[in-house]
């Protein structure tokens, strides 16, 4: 053997015999005269535990309009209907976390979330490329890092940095995120007084930033300081405290900063079988929007002003009848989003009937109404103020007729129909004052 390959198997051997000893306790036998003593050197870095976990969610909705596809939510992200017909052709994300725990109990997660068709309203086929290069469609939403159980932190304590989103709350019903910090950051997180309590600071570039590119005076970055509380025991249910101060660079000093704060009650179906989430929000500011949903949307001078009320849930009304509602109010307390008096507010319904393990019924039906000053948004006459009501049926063809029994297969008929053409108009309803959609809704979330 040349002298080379000797020195590498030496080599080779060490490093591998100095692999083995920081996976695993060594046993060393120290030997004195006659006697010996076996010494045990625990190596605290040592990994007891490290895999992986695979989540995600899936919603395919074929949905057909004089048989045409068509590019139009009909409202639903502005709290106007709560049907199924949103307007995802091809949604699909996965999420993968690899979590770590160690001898000395510091552990560590690497989330990552992607995600393909959100907001997509085309029937793709497969001819190969779908869109230009230049268009995304598969994209990285959340890509993060969290360590907990530092000793110089404390076993309840954990650090994160990263592109995540943060503690998200979504309608039942309406499906629309009101609660969020959507960007990139860092945080932290304790327990105080038995309950959850964090900081986190997340920056998020604004979406006219991100599509144009920035201004002559640069980039309008936003940054949201959040402060939470959670868990707080009422006796009949739990409290959920945020508070957020946003601001934002390259802006006039009466558009540069901002202050939202909501409570949330995590109690039963008003004192019936069931759950539900209340929540009051304050926005002002940059905070406008819900005061709490902070992400690459926010924005908002000094003049604006906002009023947050939701409550949704389910009730269980027997063995086989279950039932899931919403009702949101949204509102200017002087401008919101630059329309002077702008309110909205919807009240939706969702009973649900199990005819045995595998197949649901369900109907949905709700009313919704939004207004403003006259002129707001260019809106004069019939378009200033609207009236919507929404009805659906639907047959839910799954595994677990649970109402949150998934995967299901589910078609559905849904009518949408507007006080007036004006109003049908900005739902996206082309002729007279009604529209009905037919589609197949498929779901899964694993």
């Amino acid at each position: 053997m040349k002298k080379v390959s000797v020195i590498a198997a030496a080599v080779a051997s060490a490093l591998f015999a100095g692999s083995v000893a920081a996976e695993s306790e060594v046993a060393l036998d120290v030997t004195s005269g006659d006697s010996a003593m076996e010494v045990e050197v625990a190596n605290p870095t040592e990994v007891l535990s490290d895999g992986w976990e695979v989540h995600g969610y899936a919603s395919m909705n074929f949905r057909m309009v004089d048989g045409e596809t068509v590019d139009t939510e009909f409202g639903k992200p502005d709290y106007k209907t709560a049907g199924t017909h949103g307007k995802s052709t091809n949604q699909v994300e996965f999420v993968i976390k690899k979590h770590t725990e160690h001898a000395n109990g510091v552990w560590s997660d690497f989330v990552v979330r992607t995600e393909y068709g959100n907001g997509n309203s085309y029937a793709y086929s497969s001819p190969g490329s779908q869109k230009n290069n230049t268009t995304a469609q598969f994209e990285v939403k959340e890509t993060f890092v969290e360590i907990g159980g530092l000793s110089y932190l404390g076993e309840d304590t954990s650090i994160w940095g990263g592109q995540r989103y943060l503690n998200r709350a979504a309608g039942l019903l309406s499906g629309e995120f009101w609660k969020q910090s959507s960007g990139v950051g860092a945080g932290v997180q304790t327990k105080l007084g038995g309950n959850t309590a964090g900081f986190a600071m997340v920056m998020a570039d604004t979406d006219g930033d991100i599509n144009n590119g920035p201004g002559a005076d640069g980039r309008e970055t936003l940054t949201s300081y959040d402060l939470y509380y959670y868990g707080v025991d009422v006796g009949f249910g739990s409290l959920d405290f945020d508070a957020k101060y946003i601001t934002q660079a390259n802006k006039d000093s009466d558009a540069d900063n901002g202050f939202g704060a909501s409570v949330t009650l995590n109690t039963s179906y008003y004192g019936l079988d069931g759950w539900t989430q209340n929540a009051i929000a304050y926005g002002k500011g940059t905070a406008q929007n819900r005061g709490v949903n902070f992400g690459s949307w926010a924005g908002g001078d000094e003049n604006a002003e906002s009023l947050f009320l939701t409550s949704y849930g389910v009730l269980n009304i027997s063995d086989n009848w279950q039932m899931g509602s919403e009702f949101t109010y949204f509102a200017a307390l002087d401008e919101l989003f630059t329309a002077k008096d702008l309110k909205r507010y919807i009240a939706a319904v969702r009973p649900s009937y199990k005819v045995n393990d595998n197949l649901r019924l369900e109907m949905t039906a709700s009313y919704a109404h939004e207004e403003g000053e006259d002129g707001y948004w260019g809106r004069s006459g019939d378009a200033v103020k609207s009236d919507i009501y929404n009805l659906e049926v639907a047959a839910a063809f799954t595994v677990n007729a649970d109402y949150f029994g998934r995967p299901q297969i589910k078609p559905y008929v849904s009518y949408i129909s507007a006080d007036d053409e004006a109003s049908a108009g900005q739902l996206g309803i082309e002729n007279g004052k009604s529209e009905t959609v037919i589609g197949v809704h498929t779901e899964i979330w694993f």
